[in-house]
């Protein structure tokens, strides 16, 4: 598998030795020990598209007709203020955290302040330049067929990336969603956001621990997760007797300052892949259906 691997050349892989072992573990304990977990904006979606950045979930309504000009200067002025913050490699993630949870809660109060209608966020992703990967029909029908569970964590807004797979038609049975949800009142208002907040740095198996979910994946000890930053890689914090995770990292920007932590960090480095055929590759190996 490693050598088949290698015949991408987005692929770069620190520990061949490792990958190896670790591919041969879950494909021999089979497909119905495994899940995916998954990061959504830039890791499911492209980072870019001819040239042109794509929109993260923020960014969809961030663009839309949906929010004021006034409003738009405002979350630009949280974008340039938090996001150096965010990606700043000399600070700790410790020091990072009350930083995100201020960005998160600012850009959120703003958006209720915008009254923004549900009915029309389906408008506004179509609208968007939102696209998932090349490749993505593959991955998501092959997890279908193989009844393998795909967790979505998102720091973003679960009703825009929920819509954003839907209209790309493969929001099935067995893709979950962890995300900001918004809140809406009886006129389809929004009011408000749901529940604990999730940003970039506290996305994690754990906070299904006291969900229906969690009893479901009980019997799945083996993990491939896919992120693009650092924060996704605590995702599977909280998954229970595990057995074998293979992580996978999209870097899609600043690739020099970035690379060497990358690769000690992820198992498998794809450096400006704008397509799922690793992942999806990797599955088909894992599942014994290649």
């Amino acid at each position: 598998m490693i050598l088949a691997l290698s015949k991408f050349s987005s692929v770069r892989i620190g520990d061949p030795e490792k990958v190896d072992r670790i591919l041969n573990a879950m494909r021999k304990a089979g497909p119905n020990t495994v899940q995916v977990i998954s990061d959504f904006d830039m890791t499911l979606t492209r980072f870019a598209f001819n040239g042109k950045r794509c929109p993260t979930c923020h960014n969809i309504l961030d663009n839309s007709k949906l929010i004021s000009e006034e409003c738009k200067e405002q979350l630009k002025e949280l974008l340039n203020t938090y996001y150096p913050i965010e990606i700043d490699s000399t600070r700790s993630v410790e020091d990072k955290l009350p930083f995100m949870v201020e960005w998160w809660t600012k850009a959120h109060n703003l958006m209720v302040q915008q009254k923004i209608k549900k009915d029309l966020l389906a408008t506004a992703v179509k609208e968007s330049d939102a696209m998932l990967r090349d490749g993505y029909k593959g991955l998501f029908d092959h997890l279908k067929e193989q009844n393998i569970p795909l967790l979505v964590f998102s720091a973003g807004i679960g009703d825009v990336l929920e819509e954003v797979i839907r209209q790309a038609g493969v929001f099935y049975p067995n893709v979950k969603v962890i995300s900001n949800y918004m809140d809406f009142d009886e006129t389809g208002t929004l009011q408000a956001f749901k529940g604990e907040l999730i940003h970039t740095y506290n996305k994690r198996e754990g906070a299904l621990l006291n969900t229906g979910l969690f009893e479901e994946l009980n019997d799945r000890h083996n993990v491939l997760l896919m992120g693009d930053s650092l924060g996704d890689l605590n995702m599977a914090d909280g998954v229970q007797n595990m057995d074998n995770i293979l992580k996978i990292g999209y870097l899609n920007d600043k690739v020099d300052a970035w690379m060497e932590t990358y690769l000690n960090s992820y198992d498998i480095v794809l450096v400006k892949d704008e397509t799922m055929e690793v992942p999806n590759a990797i599955l088909h190996y894992i599942t014994g259906s290649q």
